[in-house]
C-alpha cells in the first residue's frame, strides 16, 4: 500500500503544499505562490514542479505515493474538472487529467471548501463523525456537506453553497452572487460589518463601534458585543438569528450528526456560535435536534488535510 500523499490547496494569492503519510500524519507543510499571470497558464506546471522537487529532496519514489489531492476555489465535477475558477483565471480545466500527466500520479479535485469538510471530518471538529455539515464564515460564507462519508457536490459542482440560501426579501443590497438576500451578506464577516453600520446609521444609542468610524471590522463588532454594547449585542443577535434558521433548513434536508464551524468569524467563539445554536434549536425538525456544534480545529490546515483524504476513496 502506498505510504505517502500530497495534499494541495490553491488560493487567489498562495497554493498551500503538504505532504503526508497516509495515515493522517503531516510529514511537512510549505507555500508557494500562485501565478494567475496568463489566466492561471502555469499554475499546474509549479505545482507539479513542487512535488517533483519534493519527491527528489526526500527521496520518495513514486510507487510510494497514492497520489495528489487538489482543493480549488471554484465548482468541481466528477473529483476531476474544474467548472470555473474566477481567481484563478480559469475556465473549464480537467485539472486531474493535466496534473496527471505532468506528475505520473493519480490526481483527485475536490472544491476548496469541501476538501476542508473532509478534512475537519477526518482529523478535525469532526473527527469521528461520518455525516457533516461544515460551515466556513470568512469573507463570504462556505460550506461542504458530507452524508456517510461522501461529499454532495451535486450535478453542477455546486452542493454545500450554503451562503447563498435566500434569508431576507427586504434586501436592497446585491450580494456577489448576484442575488439578494443571500445568508452570506449577514453571517459572514463582512455582514457583520454591513449590519453594524446599518444598526448605527438607525441607532441612538451610544455604542463603541461609532468611534472606529470608516474601519470599523468584524472583530469590533464582537469585541463590543463581549463588552455589553447593546447595539453590537443587537447585530450580533441578528446574525446568529439568520445563520441558526439557515442551518435548521439544512438539518430538514441532510441530518447532520455534527455542525463543524469554521472561518475567521468563527474565532469570536462562544458569542456568535452561542447565538446561532439557540436559533438553530428553536427552528430545527425535532429529529435534528441532537446535532452538535463543534469548532473547526486544522484552521488553514483543513483544506490539504482533505485534499488527502480523497485519496483514500
Amino acid at each position: 500500500m502506498e505510504k505517502y500523499g500530497f495534499g494541495v490547496d490553491i488560493g487567489g494569492t498562495t497554493i498551500k503544499m503538504s505532504l503526508f503519510e497516509m495515515t493522517g500524519h503531516m510529514l511537512e507543510k510549505w507555500e508557494i505562490p500562485t501565478n494567475t499571470a496568463d489566466n492561471g497558464s502555469s499554475i499546474l506546471d509549479d505545482v507539479a514542479s513542487a512535488i517533483e522537487g519534493k519527491l527528489t529532496e526526500k527521496s520518495i519514489a513514486k510507487t510510494d505515493v497514492a497520489g495528489v489531492g487538489i482543493g480549488v476555489p471554484g465548482p468541481v465535477v466528477d473529483d476531476t474538472v474544474v467548472v470555473r475558477c474566477v481567481n484563478l483565471g480559469w475556465g473549464k480545466v480537467d485539472v486531474a487529467k493535466e496534473l496527471g500527466a505532468k506528475t505520473g500520479l493519480k490526481v483527485k479535485v475536490g472544491n476548496d471548501a469541501n476538501v476542508a469538510a473532509l478534512g475537519e471530518m477526518w482529523q478535525g471538529g469532526g473527527k469521528g463523525c461520518k455525516n457533516v455539515v461544515m460551515v466556513t464564515l470568512g469573507t463570504g460564507v462556505g460550506g461542504g456537506i458530507i452524508v456517510n462519508g461522501k461529499i454532495i457536490t451535486g450535478s453542477h459542482g455546486a452542493g454545500g453553497e450554503i451562503g447563498h440560501i435566500f434569508a431576507d426579501e427586504t434586501e436592497t443590497e446585491t450580494c456577489g452572487c448576484g442575488k439578494r438576500g443571500c445568508l452570506e451578506q449577514y453571517g459572514s464577516a463582512t455582514g457583520a460589518q454591513r449590519l453594524a453600520k446599518r444598526a448605527l446609521a438607525a441607532d441612538t444609542r451610544p455604542s463603541s463601534l461609532r468611534l472606529r468610524g470608516a474601519q470599523l471590522s468584524a472583530k469590533d463588532v464582537f469585541d463590543a458585543a463581549k463588552a455589553g454594547d447593546e447595539v453590537a449585542l443587537d447585530v450580533v443577535e441578528k446574525m446568529g438569528k439568520i445563520l441558526g434558521t439557515g442551518l435548521a433548513n439544512v438539518a430538514c434536508v441532510v441530518d447532520p450528526e455534527v455542525f463543524v464551524i469554521g472561518g475567521g468569524v468563527s474565532k469570536a467563539g462562544p458569542i456568535i456560535t452561542d447565538v446561532i445554536q439557540k436559533y438553530y434549536m428553536e427552528r430545527t425538525f425535532s429529529s435534528c435536534r441532537e446535532a452538535k456544534f463543534a469548532l473547526a480545529s486544522l484552521g488553514n490546515d483543513a483544506g490539504v488535510y482533505g485534499c488527502v483524504y480523497m485519496l483514500l476513496n
